[in-house]
């Protein structure tokens, strides 16, 4: 059984990945969260994922803060059980971008059943 962790080498990290993502992923939209993903080959962690919320809807970094921490946590939680076992046998890893979209601060229970909704549809659409 794998540990619910999130270490580094999970986090999207690499410029050019990003601009790649944006330029041609495919999207989806899971309210609160906008989530663009694209599979990529050669990637030692099967996902990468980049969690972001925007300034123009939270100008105070302690709100922008408090709901990328929910994000990730919702995500580390869950992506053992919902992601991870669909992508072991596939010959790709994905890159994933988690976009919140809401205008208001959700609470956590809320975020979570989210974020299930979201890697269930990114685990029906690499399948």
């Amino acid at each position: 059984m794998k540990k619910h962790t999130f270490p580094k080498e999970e986090r999207l990290c690499s410029k050019r990945l990003i601009d790649d993502l944006f330029q041609r992923g495919s999207s989806f939209f899971v309210y609160p969260y906008r989530v663009v993903f694209i599979r990529i080959e050669g990637v030692e962690p099967s996902v990468q994922v980049l969690l972001s919320v925007s300034k123009r809807r939270f100008p105070l970094a302690v709100h922008r803060n408090l709901l990328k921490r929910r994000m990730r946590e919702a995500y580390r939680l869950q992506k053992g059980e919902l992601l991870y076992p669909a992508l072991y046998e596939q010959d790709y890893g994905l890159a994933v971008a988690i976009q919140y979209v809401s205008k208001e601060l959700l609470d956590f229970p809320v975020l979570y059943l989210k974020m299930a909704a979201v890697l269930e549809k990114l685990r029906d659409e690499v399948s």
